[in-house]
């Protein structure tokens, strides 16, 4: 089929079709589905609560998300083809994603948005404008979305077949057009996994948030003593902390806004326990200042030459997994300390 936009002569202008991976990496198609994440699914809109999450293994979900009836939704992304071993690679997340409790999904939220106090049931209520009799159990069943220019017959054969079995996978083909190089287009088709609707009606309740002597009791010996100095850094330097249903985030006051510095976390999250960064991760650092990419790289690469973080998808983490040095937990608090400096000195959007 051919595509033509109309100009304002009356003239054509034609789309030319191209190969998606010619000109961009996975990431601008990250970007384009989280930002038009009701248009995913073909039974319901989608609230998306994390990107490039971290499984127990290391692994990376690109897209994670709940449907109106609180199903978690694992989205994979491929900007060309599928290969074969895309759906395992899915199948693999969905049994990760399985395993989380309400509270957990919850820190993904609040991570994702930079926001410790978001409760997640409050929040996919209004997002999915609910009446007030109705409420979700969250979790209770898994889907897969695979998003693909060519999803092959292997994946759409396999796909069927878990649909069968009970599994819900949805196989989105796109196909990506551009006129004059500066023109896009952008048109999909759900090739498996067309189904009407369905809408139920379960209770669920919030969950409580965590005060500073809760989540101190919470830790290990080793956690004690980090977490220890850094809540009284944060006390010394007057940092709001924020305690949200597991940890908290650790902040800087910009005239009654907050910017996360970073998160903490116990033994007992998902995170692990552990400290994360909130450099380039949505509604983080990045996407509240007008700070140069420049900048944000070089704290980037401070931290990392501290040997005390490691990548964790989009951010990075320091897993307290064993005892800290006086001097390494001082490394720490250093860092963050360029951190809070870097927030002082650059503007609000």
């Amino acid at each position: 089929m051919r595509i033509f936009s109309i100009k304002e002569d009356g003239k054509f202008e034609e789309f030319s079709q191209r190969h998606f991976n010619v000109d961009h990496d996975e990431s601008v198609l990250e970007n384009w589905l989280e930002s038009n994440s009701d248009e995913i699914l073909e039974d319901s809109k989608l609230l998306i609560i994390g990107r490039q999450v971290t499984t127990n293994i290391g692994s990376i979900i690109d897209l994670l998300g709940i449907d109106r009836e609180g199903n978690t939704v694992v989205i994979e992304l491929k900007r060309d083809r599928t290969p074969r071993d895309t759906l395992a690679q899915a199948l693999e997340y969905a049994s990760f994603v399985e395993e989380l409790d309400t509270n957990q999904l919850e820190e993904i939220l609040q991570r994702y948005v930079s926001a410790e106090a978001i409760n997640l049931a409050s929040y996919h209520r209004n997002y999915f404008e609910l009446a007030t009799d109705e409420a979700v159990s969250f979790n209770k069943e898994q889907r897969i979305v695979l998003v693909g220019q060519r999803i092959t017959g292997e994946i759409r054969q396999t796909s069927a077949f878990l649909r069968r079995k009970g599994i819900r996978v949805t196989c989105l083909e796109f196909s990506y057009f551009q006129a004059n190089g500066e023109k896009h287009l952008l048109s999909y088709d759900i090739v498996v996994g067309k189904e009407p609707p369905k809408i139920k009606q379960i209770t669920s309740g919030a969950l409580p948030s965590v005060s500073k002597d809760s989540f101190m009791d919470a830790l290990d010996n080793n956690g004690k003593e980090v977490f220890g100095q850094l809540l009284n850094f944060a006390g010394e330097r007057s940092f709001p902390i924020h305690w949200g249903t597991k940890g908290f985030s650790m902040n800087v006051d910009k005239g009654g806004t907050n910017v996360v510095m970073c998160y903490g976390y116990p033994p007992k999250s998902v995170y692990k326990q552990s400290v994360y960064t909130a450099l380039v991760g949505r509604g983080g650092f990045l996407s509240k200042l007008d700070i140069p990419e420049s900048q944000v790289e070089q704290l980037w690469q401070e931290a990392q030459k501290t040997n005390l973080f490691q990548p964790a998808g989009r951010e990075l983490k320091t897993l307290i997994n064993r005892k800290f040095s006086d001097t390494e937990i001082q490394v720490l608090i250093g860092w963050l300390e360029k951190l809070a400096k870097s927030i002082e000195n650059y503007e609000l959007y």
